[in-house]
């Protein structure tokens, strides 16, 4: 999901000291490296949190309730909720508005350039749902993680893009960013038909007059911000409560604030909101987030747990499904004449591209956190954060030293 936003924010002589030097940290915070670099150490502290003395702390601070009262109107819920439920709605605000930039004005305007990463990204999502369905076909239970290793994480994925640098051509990254994207359009599909609870029609019906509303104030050309931010606060409370998972809302809201703004103005909505909700998505919100949801207990981790059928399905979707999945239905379009590499893309550059995919980690996390949210024992939830980040583990690792042989192989075939 996380692209850099670029905008002039230039620190002039000047300037206030403090402005400067938030529009420097929003320039940081817009880089791959970080990002990744970040995600990785919250996800490495909270492992070794929830595995020290101070465990307690760890899983005392996730389970306090936070809550709001509005009369005889009351939304409490733990703090791990909040996160997975709130903050994770600013999350997919931000891929619904990556979503519609790129679909209008970006990589993937017409048909000719959605194609090929529309179908690599199916693929990529079918196959390794099927290989884990296989291999846990025998439990129900365990079949609600079907959809953990469908999904791909920009944000380490394009951060090992920017660590290899001029190894990777540009196409490359633009191709693998439009199939990410498409990917993530596929897990906000997925939530909303697989992991929606009882409905509760009431809250459904008062959703749906907030989404009229935004849609009218879309069709008026409103341009203010807040007020599509006021009614979206609503929209989110209402998809809470009818049993639609609550980030949905997130999407609905980035699909109704406009692209461009007044005729008089060069100012976008949504590519201002875009730029001042980057930096803290990315290294704020996602790195929270992992914190809180990799804190695997190592005590009771052992050779069955790790071999168990719901990480092993994980890491063979990941490890295995996902390349087969992009490289196999990019073949096949090809192939077919539907498409073609893009310029200075080698089919060697696309399978590393396409292992490097199953990266799942934060998305695939999050669905982990929906499929066995519910299991009374936990042990599934634990089960499935091994095998994603053994998973992505390995994809990560195996896509990096595929891509950084390219250069080299590439060499060897034009001497030989």
């Amino acid at each position: 999901m996380q692209k850099i936003i670029s905008r002039p924010a230039p620190c002039e002589i000047g300037s206030p000291i403090l402005e400067c030097m938030a529009l420097r940290l929003k320039a940081l915070c817009n880089r791959e490296i970080l990002t990744g670099s970040l995600l990785f150490c919250a996800a490495i502290v909270g492992l070794i949190w929830n595995n020290s003395s101070f465990h307690p702390w760890y899983d005392a601070l996730l389970g306090t309730e936070a809550g709001m009262y509005v009369g005889n109107w009351m939304l409490s819920k733990p703090l791990l909720l909040w996160i997975n439920d709130g903050l994770m709605t600013i999350f997919f605000l931000m891929v619904g508005m990556e979503i519609k930039y790129e679909l209008l004005q970006g990589s993937l305007v017409g048909l000719e350039r959605t194609i090929l990463p529309g179908l690599a990204a199916l693929g990529g999502m079918v196959v390794p749902a099927l290989l884990y369905t296989a291999i846990n076909w025998h439990s129900v239970e365990n079949l609600k993680g079907w959809a953990i290793p469908s999904a791909t994480d920009i944000a380490f994925t394009m951060a090992i893009l920017a660590v290899l640098g001029k190894r990777v051509p540009r196409e490359l990254r633009i191709f693998i960013m439009a199939l990410a994207i498409l990917d993530d359009l596929g897990a906000i599909i997925i939530i909303a038909v697989a992991y929606t609870e009882t409905l509760s029609w009431a809250s459904l019906i008062l959703a749906s007059l907030a989404i009229s509303l935004l849609i009218l104030f879309n069709r008026a050309g409103v341009v203010r911000l807040d007020v599509y931010l006021v009614v979206g606060l609503f929209l989110w409370m209402f998809v809470l409560k009818s049993g639609v998972h609550a980030t949905l809302a997130g999407v609905v809201l980035a699909f109704a604030i406009p692209l461009k703004g007044h005729r008089w103005e060069r100012r976008s909505p949504l590519r201002n909101l875009e730029f001042e909700l980057h930096p803290w998505v990315v290294c704020v919100i996602m790195p929270v987030f992992a914190l809180a949801n990799t804190g695997i207990p190592l005590e009771s981790l052992t050779l069955d747990r790790v071999m168990g059928t719901v990480s092993m399905g994980i890491v063979i979707g990941l490890c295995l499904g996902k390349p087969l999945g992009i490289y196999g239905m990019t073949l096949f379009a090809v192939k077919m004449g539907w498409g073609k590499l893009p310029l200075h893309v080698t089919w060697y550059h696309l399978l590393g591209g396409a292992i490097l995919c199953g990266t799942g980690f934060t998305m695939s996390l999050f669905i982990g956190s929906l499929a066995f949210e519910f299991s009374g024992s936990g042990i599934m939830m634990n089960d499935d954060r091994i095998g994603i980040l053994l998973g992505s583990s390995i994809a990560a690792v195996s896509g990096y030293i595929v891509l950084r042989m390219a250069p080299i192989i590439a060499k060897d075939a034009q001497n030989g």
